[in-house]
Order: structure tokens, then C-alpha cells, then sequence
């Protein structure tokens, strides 16, 4: 058979529906509330047909740079030839969810913000950078015996039972 490369091409898994999830699309996804500039995550609906990203922007995360009445504008990057370039599509926004890539990053400001006023008013200085997850602790193994003496064992020597 002749190979097709049509805009849906190998998207048997990615454009279809979770089991139990079909049906209707719920009216808040078109009362989500987005600005210039948040984060969001494409991610095509696949029983709606109109404003439908292209297969390659399913699942990619971008900023958005524009709101109509029915769509939003995201800046996306891409790779093409070994050179990323920042690419500018208009999604509906049936195929957008908001990102939850900043949540953590916002959470450490708030967190290091009230840091900050606690350390003023009790004059104590805090460290708010992030600290890599050290090595553990060592420790010692009790003995198997009541006597808790440490015992050492050594091999046994070589020998060529020939």
C-alpha cells in the first residue's frame, strides 16, 4: 500500500479518546480563564475537529502571546535542522490546559518571600537556595549476638584440588 502522509498520519493512539472519557467536552475547558503569558499545555481533543493543532504540538507546552473570543495564540518552540526556532500557532481552546510547569517554581517564591520576612524579624539569616539530596548518614549494624562484639571475617586460602 502506498505510504499516506496526511496531517493525521500515525496518530492512531495519540488523537483517540481514554476509555470512559468520551462524550461531550465540559463547559468549563471553554470558561478556562487565560492571559498573555501564562503557560499552557496543548493537548488536542480529538472530538473536536476545528482549531486542532497539528500532531506535533500535542503535548508541548508554550506561552501565550495572544486571546481571541475561541482561541489563544502560543509560542511554541521547535527543532528543525539542529536549530531551535519559536514557532506561533493559534489553538482553540478546547486543545489547551493549563500548564502546571511554574507551580513549584511559584510555590518557592511564596515559601522564600515569608523566609525572608521571618528572618528580618528575628534578625537570623536563612539560606533560600536549594540543597541537592545529601548522602545518607552512616551508621552501625548491631552484632547478630547478644555480645555485640564485632566480628571480622577473611577469606579462606586457595588450594588446587587436583
Amino acid at each position: 500500500m502506498p505510504h499516506s502522509f496526511g496531517t493525521r498520519a500515525r496518530t492512531r493512539h495519540m488523537f483517540a479518546k481514554k476509555f470512559r472519557q468520551h462524550g461531550p467536552i465540559h463547559l468549563s475547558q471553554y470558561l478556562m480563564k487565560v492571559k498573555v503569558g501564562d503557560y499552557v499545555d496543548i493537548f488536542a481533543d480529538p472530538s473536536i475537529h476545528k482549531g486542532m493543532p497539528h500532531k506535533f504540538y500535542h503535548g508541548r507546552t508554550g506561552i501565550v502571546f495572544n486571546v481571541t473570543k475561541s482561541a489563544v495564540g502560543v509560542r511554541v518552540n521547535k527543532l528543525v535542522n539542529g536549530r531551535i526556532i519559536e514557532k506561533r500557532i493559534h489553538v482553540r481552546i478546547e486543545h489547551v490546559r493549563k500548564s502546571k510547569c511554574q507551580k513549584e517554581i511559584l510555590q518557592r517564591i511564596v515559601d522564600n518571600e515569608a523566609a525572608k520576612v521571618e528572618a528580618a524579624k528575628t534578625g537570623v539569616q536563612v539560606n533560600l537556595k536549594r540543597t541537592p539530596k545529601l548522602p545518607k548518614a552512616g551508621y552501625f549494624l548491631s552484632a547478630a549476638g547478644d555480645d555485640g562484639e564485632v566480628t571480622t571475617i577473611q577469606p579462606l586460602p586457595f588450594s588446587d584440588l587436583v
